[in-house]
């Protein structure tokens, strides 16, 4: 089935690209050992591969080097002043102290001031547990600070409903603007005024919500501190769970069951679904159902869809919806290809609208007294369930979403002993999936997935091997030809906006595709803004991290006796007993919406956005 594959250049191996180091070797020496590492490469990468551990807040690898925040300071003999190890390169003979009495008094004197800025409300800051200016405050020895806290007191931008900004908590370290503007493209943030009034923000301080901000949370899993983070609503949850008079429902996405366990010290790419179902009916849930379910669902409409343009009803390429960080990106920065989007609702939303109109139906339930709660990767959820269009037969289709970060929270909350709980499944008929749906959360599983049942209708026989490799791996892009009945599609999968963004100029340009998958997140869900944080890892670890998780994701898909969407008996019997066929009336008007161009900020040309040519 598969043709030819193309895969994007060197520079696109990862969301987050490095520089690429030149041959030439240097011998230097760091705390007395003799080291060699290529010409060129930051003192500070150096000490950390031979197991020297310097502090930093402002740095992530190959993503933010301001060298401002000063924490990395080193003595390198012959240089009159300390020298910030993030942005000095090694050299030839180079002599390197990362640990002197001048260094330790200079790090906790820049820690001493940092802290003179930031808000010290750390028992009651949800970052209290992963936040890197509070660690690195320890391992320097600062216990107390004689410097006065003398800074202004700032707004808290709260009005949205996906992120909450507290410039009181806000260190200046720059890596919330270098990931927003590096990473995914947008650069909704920057830097205003000067000197000790210095912000970083959208525009005119205005809230994200107000801004071309596509509510990825990409800014709060880089922030060292509390100065980003998620929105909560573990309180109004609590409400409903605690209310006799509703009835609690709540759905997990795919990518909750491979990052939910590192919150409680478990390796990453545990897969916990078991103890995760567990975990929800002890909080108090009363059904406990699968995203993976609607995910399946949505590919039976996704292709279907596809089917359709394919025969000339609708544009080409058809762009996946999803990812609701990347659709936002494509209604601010995009809005010529609106029509080429999915009219898909996300997972997320199809299992919400289906849980008052369908579940209420057989289980006998008023759609009133439901509530139903998402737990997701990506604080861009929050932004979607509020959106005007997901609403159906009057009612909002999810109420509240809770991320990986909340959901542990609440766990803790609970005094549920995680780690040893007894693995339980999920509720029918809503949490019956294939490993399709299991795969959604990684980049290209939502095109793999759609490919193993569009080949099923199309050629009325199964594919012979279902792992489509070309479109698996953390390439930036990848791309392939698929033959369906002796037509060529051409596909193409990008994860990440700044890759998007490529991509969807490419096609600006006149390059022709059949078919996009694009996630808003690097790795794709299992990337999520929402996800564990963990703390000073940096772009490179994080790599890693997105790696074992989506081979987690596989694992789980390799392992199922269903893993093509269109085989789930629940979902054949959702449409027997409820929804027709695939594009039903009923199913236009439960499981599909539209979306509406917005202002966009003009994008300053930090990469080129020419096409890249790839054959």
């Amino acid at each position: 089935m598969q043709k030819e594959t193309h895969q994007q250049d060197k520079q696109d191996k990862s969301a987050h690209p490095t520089r690429e180091a030149t041959p030439d070797l240097v011998s230097i020496w760091i705390d007395g050992r003799e080291l060699q590492a290529p010409k060129g490469t930051k003192v500070v990468d150096v000490a950390r591969e031979n197991g020297i551990e310097i502090p930093t807040l402002c740095y992530l690898k190959g993503v933010s080097e301001p060298g401002c925040c000063r924490v990395c300071l080193v003595e390198v003999e012959g240089a009159r002043t300390l020298q910030a190890s993030c942005v000095t390169p090694v050299r030839e003979g180079m002599k390197v102290q990362t640990n002197t009495p001048r260094v330790r008094r200079a790090r906790r004197r820049v820690i001493e001031l940092l802290l003179t800025e930031h808000n010290q409300e750390c028992p009651v800051c949800p970052r209290s547990e992963t936040c890197e200016l509070r660690k690195v405050a320890s391992d320097v020895g600062l216990r107390r600070t004689k410097l006065p806290v003398g800074r202004r007191k700032y707004k808290i931008h709260d009005q949205n409903p996906f992120m909450i900004r507290d410039y009181n908590k806000c260190i200046k370290c720059r890596r919330c603007e270098a990931v927003c503007r590096k990473t995914q493209d947008v650069s909704a943030l920057t830097a205003l005024h000067r000197g000790a009034e210095t912000v970083i923000a959208p525009a005119f301080e205005t809230d994200p919500g107000e801004a071309a901000c596509i509510s990825c949370g990409q800014c709060a899993m880089s922030c060292p501190t509390g100065a980003i983070t998620e929105r909560e609503y573990i309180n109004e949850v609590w409400a409903a769970v605690e209310d006799s008079a509703q009835h609690a429902v709540v759905q997990t996405a795919p990518a909750i069951q491979v990052t939910l366990g590192e919150s409680f010290g478990m390796p990453v790419g545990t897969v916990v679904s078991g103890k995760l179902a567990a975990a929800l009916r002890r909080i108090g849930f009363e059904s406990v159902f699968s995203t993976e379910f609607a995910a399946d669902l949505t590919i039976m409409e996704e292709a279907h869809e596809l089917l359709e343009r394919l025969e000339g009803h609708g544009k080409l390429p058809l762009i996946s919806s999803c990812s609701p960080g990347w659709v936002k990106f494509c209604e601010h920065f995009y809005p010529e290809f609106l029509d080429n989007l999915s009219t898909c609702k996300s997972p997320q939303e199809m299992l919400g609208a289906l849980t008052k109109t369908y579940f209420a139906e057989k289980a006998g339930l008023d759609p009133d007294v439901i509530v139903t709660v998402a737990v997701m990767p990506c604080t861009a959820k929050k932004f979607e369930a509020a959106r005007p269009e997901m609403v159906s037969e009057g009612r909002r289709d999810v109420d509240y979403v809770l991320t990986t970060r909340e959901l542990a929270r609440m766990i803790r909350q609970a005094g549920v002993d995680f780690r040893n709980l007894q693995d339980e499944g999920f509720d029918n008929p809503l949490g019956i999936s294939t490993g399709a749906g299991t795969i959604f959360a990684a980049t290209g599983g939502v095109m793999e997935a759609a490919i193993r049942t569009a080949y099923a209708l199309v050629e009325d026989e199964e594919m012979a091997r279902l792992e489509f490799d070309a479109v698996r791996g953390l390439q930036g892009v990848r791309e392939a030809d698929v033959i369906l009945k002796g037509r060529t599609l051409r596909i193409a999968v990008a994860h990440g906006t700044r890759n998007a963004k490529r991509l969807m100029e490419r096609i600006k340009q006149g390059e022709e595709f059949h078919f996009l998958e694009i996630m808003g997140c690097p790795g794709g869900c299992i990337g999520g803004g929402g996800q564990p944080i963990h703390g000073t890892a940096g772009a490179e670890v994080s790599e890693e991290h997105r790696r074992k998780r989506v081979e987690a994701l596989f694992a789980i898909d390799l392992g199922r006796e269903l893993r093509r969407a269109h085989e789930n008996p629940a979902v054949k019997r959702l449409y027997e007993e409820y929804l027709g066929h695939p594009g039903s009336e009923r199913a236009k008007r439960l499981l599909h919406t539209t979306y509406t161009a917005r202002k966009g900020y003009p994008q300053p040309d930090a990469e080129p956005t020419t096409p890249l040519h790839l054959h």
